[in-house]
């Protein structure tokens, strides 16, 4: 295998992200044998100098058994009960299995709108950087308790690379039930392992699995997903079984291996692109769409022709060029019900008729991001 490989063995920072089906059994409760076999090469790594950030998948997962629940519940009340029961007891099985090692883990639980917004994205980042300074192993998990869409985000895949990019990773692990990215179904003969992937090109005709495990959330898609937004980061990532952790953090010829691109987007700016949905539309003119993808400039109500949906200021619009192509996605400064009244006037006659507080732009280029299609 290239040397990149090698690279992970001496890796200074990794994010490690382990999905439900890999900690729990068919059940639902925890299966304490696999926790704690994945600790114990998390601990050693740790123990060896590295910092490792462990996002976790099974909190909702952990909640069913205890809840008499057989299945993972349909109702967004009931997953949230479940998480709310099922996150106290993953983070107390991860707490009694690295005390084993005299390491002690610290609770994270985020959401995009946490890591959208200037303060909390910067809380988070100083957070997870202090955790890490003190020698604390970092449990990340959405906040499944209190989340609505973000609830169904992939299984924590994505918010794996983001956090791969918030925390400037060496690299992200990516550990399921399937020991790497295969051509097929790997329960088909013939399908072949894909070793290596340094690019889009080499996932042409690949076939991706879209469901996961019956307790979790995820499948192929947004494992690939997650190693494209991670890799488009800067961040190299593996894809392989948590029974192949240990060699994968060596570096060894496991899995799959995502190589890493050149840009390093800005964090916040990465996670209004791949962990957010538009919870509104602002449809613009043609000039406003050359100006915010062609100079990367700010959207002023000028440039905007209609508006759709109910939002509040401080949320993320999709913005539409006249044919509805969705562009770009913004956080918008004002009330989807103000928003009307500003359309095709300058921000001067605006700040003159209704005062200083409305000579600014509907959204500052620097809460926008051109998507990819567009980049």
């Amino acid at each position: 295998m290239p040397d990149v490989r090698e690279q992970l063995s001496s890796a200074s920072k990794v994010v490690v992200k382990v999905g439900s089906s890999s900690l729990t059994t068919p059940q639902g409760m925890i299966d304490v044998d696999r926790v704690d076999a994945l600790v114990d090469v998390l601990a050693a790594r740790s123990r060896a100098g590295t910092q490792i950030v462990l996002v976790s998948s099974g909190a909702i997962a952990a909640g069913l058994g205890p809840l008499g629940l057989t299945a993972r519940p349909r109702d967004l009340a009931t997953q949230q009960a479940a998480a709310s029961v099922g996150q106290g007891v993953l983070v107390a099985r991860y707490t009694s299995s690295f005390a084993r090692y005299s390491l002690r883990v610290g609770q994270v639980l985020l959401t995009a709108d946490d890591m959208m917004r200037r303060a909390h994205h910067a809380n988070a980042q100083r957070t997870l950087n202090r955790l890490l300074e003190l020698g604390i192993v970092p449990i990340v998990n959405e906040n499944d308790t209190v989340a609505t869409d973000e609830i169904r985000f992939g299984d924590n895949d994505r918010l794996a690379a983001l956090v791969s990019h918030l925390i400037r990773a060496d690299a992200l692990v990516l550990l399921s039930d399937v020991d790497a990215l295969y051509d097929g179904p790997p329960s088909r003969s013939g399908s072949r392992r894909l070793t290596e992937i340094r690019g889009a090109g080499d996932l042409v005709g690949v076939e991706l699995g879209r469901n996961g495990a019956a307790v979790g959330t995820g499948g192929m898609v947004t494992k690939v997903q997650a190693a494209r937004i991670a890799t488009g980061a800067g961040v190299p990532v593996v894809l392989t079984a948590a029974a192949h952790a240990a060699q994968a953090l060596s570096g060894a010829d496991v899995g799959t291996y995502f190589h890493p691109g050149g840009r390093h987007p800005g964090t916040r700016l990465l996670w209004l692109a791949h962990a957010t949905t538009g919870r509104g539309r602002l449809h613009l003119d043609r000039g406003a769409v050359d100006a915010i993808v062609g100079r990367r400039k700010s959207l002023l109500p000028a440039g905007v022709t209609s508006v759709e949906g109910e939002f509040a200021a401080g949320d993320p619009v999709d913005l539409c060029e006249p044919e509805g192509l969705v562009v770009a996605r913004g956080l918008v400064n004002f009330d989807a019900a103000e928003i009307p009244g500003l359309l095709g006037r300058s921000t001067r006659e605006l700040a003159s008729t209704l005062g200083p507080e409305y000579e600014r732009e509907l959204i500052h280029r620097d809460d926008i991001v051109i998507l990819e299609a567009h980049s």
